[in-house]
């Protein structure tokens, strides 16, 4: 497998001074070159000795050495600087596109090596080398983590950048998008972003001191204001109160005003929902968050302790919604402010990722640094993830390291990435046989 000959060249995981090409040219690797995942040859600037003779080069590595042709690597000038070709096979030669012959190296892949990634691609369970995670020294864990956190964080900063262009560049919008996804805590995500995206900020600003046009102009654009999205069973109450009726029609007369078209409000889930995860709510309390003027990009750089940003998310509901959960729908009475967990995961879905995208965007690292440091004062997420590793013994105490594990689920175990993760390097670089994915005797 050509991955697994990337990984050995890479890792080094060959005997020591036994290397020589195939015309018996001794092959002494000082570096085997950086890994290159763009086009051209597969690791750029390795420094080899050659018979002694020092050589700067890139590296090219294939299952065999036909596979030079077709890939028509001969007719490419990208290649013309390799200088050595490592394969499995050697089933014949290679030349650059100037006709100079490339040396070869015929490497196989250690039996161990193959045999414990074998291990990993066979296993099923998740996480696919989760027994041995707690072998591995804990300094190499705790960079691994780390570097987990940071990718997690520059996949969310794609993210908020896209939504950012999506818009002209106007990173309030990007920002109330980013806070809106989060709002629908996993279920109602793809629905709150599209809602979002139908909100015109601009227009909203100009009756931003009014909550009850603000609340009509949200729900109205989430298609919540159509008499069919009434609960067949709660339908006589909410027309005989009224409330239902008043925000139909100031969201008549803004929908007018700005030419507005609201979503279909059957994109919205409640199926094995709890009320407090209603749309509806969670809606309202947007609606509350934007009248405070606490959804803006100057708030999340000023921001200075965990505690401010907090207090950010210290919203309610308007008087209506304080006992109901939707339209005719009566509840307790209660302010339904956001529960201590549900502002944990808007900081750590939305403030924080904001903070480190607009300062990776615009050059203030001091906002990045800030970022890093919230979210490692953030208790670690609760969540299948999360418990699967604390089971095997895993220390996860801080969301940097829950958002690492979530990381390393989604970008690496899911696709069995194991040749780019620290623990499968870890595993399979071993020279005697484990078996710490057998299941224990009883």
């Amino acid at each position: 497998m050509e991955r697994l000959l990337h990984y050995v060249w890479q890792h080094r995981l060959y005997p020591y001074g036994s290397l020589k090409t195939v015309e018996g040219v001794e092959v002494e690797v000082i570096t085997p070159g950086l890994h290159n995942d763009n086009a051209g040859p597969d690791f750029i600037d390795a420094k080899l000795k050659l018979n002694g003779e020092l050589w700067v080069g890139n590296v090219e590595v294939h299952t065999r050495s036909s596979d030079w042709y077709h890939h028509h690597h001969e007719e490419n000038a990208a290649y013309d600087n390799v200088i050595l070709h490592v394969v499995e096979v050697c089933d014949r030669s290679v030349a650059t596109s100037k006709g100079r012959e490339v040396p070869q190296l015929v490497l196989a892949v250690p039996d161990y090596v193959e045999q414990h990634y074998n291990e990993l691609l066979r296993e099923e369970r998740f996480p696919l080398c989760y027994q041995y995670a707690t072998s591995v020294p804990s300094f190499l864990m705790r960079s691994w983590l780390d570097r987990l956190a940071a990718e997690r964080l520059e996949t969310k900063t794609h993210q908020i950048e896209d939504r950012a262009n999506r818009v002209g560049d106007d990173w309030e919008t990007a920002l109330f998008v980013t806070l809106a996804r989060s709002f629908g805590f996993g279920i109602n995500g793809d629905a709150f972003e599209d809602w979002a995206f139908r909100i015109p900020l601009q227009a909203a600003a100009k009756h931003r001191d009014d909550a009850f046009q603000i609340e009509a102009l949200f729900l109205g654009q989430a298609g919540l204001l159509q008499e069919d999205m009434l609960q067949d069973y709660h339908r006589d109450e909410a027309m005989q109160e009224g409330y239902f009726n008043q925000l139909k029609s100031e969201y008549h007369f803004l929908a007018n005003k700005f030419s507005l078209k609201p979503m279909n409000g059957n994109q919205w889930k409640f199926l094995r929902m709890r009320p407090q995860n209603f749309p509806h709510i969670r809606i309202v309390q947007l609606a509350q968050l934007y009248v405070q003027g606490n959804v803006s990009i100057s708030k999340v750089i000023e921001t200075q302790t965990l505690d401010e940003a907090r207090r950010l998310f210290q919203v309610g509901v308007s008087p209506y919604w304080r006992t109901h959960y939707a339209f005719g729908a009566v509840s307790a009475s209660s302010l339904k402010t956001l529960r201590d967990e549900s502002v944990s995961s808007l900081l750590i879905n939305t403030f924080i990722p904001a903070l480190y995208a607009y300062g990776f965007h615009r050059f203030h690292t001091e906002y990045c640094d800030r970022a890093l440091q919230f979210l490692s004062g953030i208790k670690a997420e609760n969540n299948y993830i999360i418990r699967m590793w604390k089971d095997v013994g895993l220390n996860v105490e801080t969301a940097s390291d829950s958002q690492a594990l979530i990381q390393l689920r989604k970008q690496y175990c899911e696709r069995k990435d194991c040749l780019r993760c620290r623990l499968g390097l870890e595993y399979l670089k071993e020279t005697h046989v484990y078996h710490v994915l057998q299941e224990p005797e009883k």
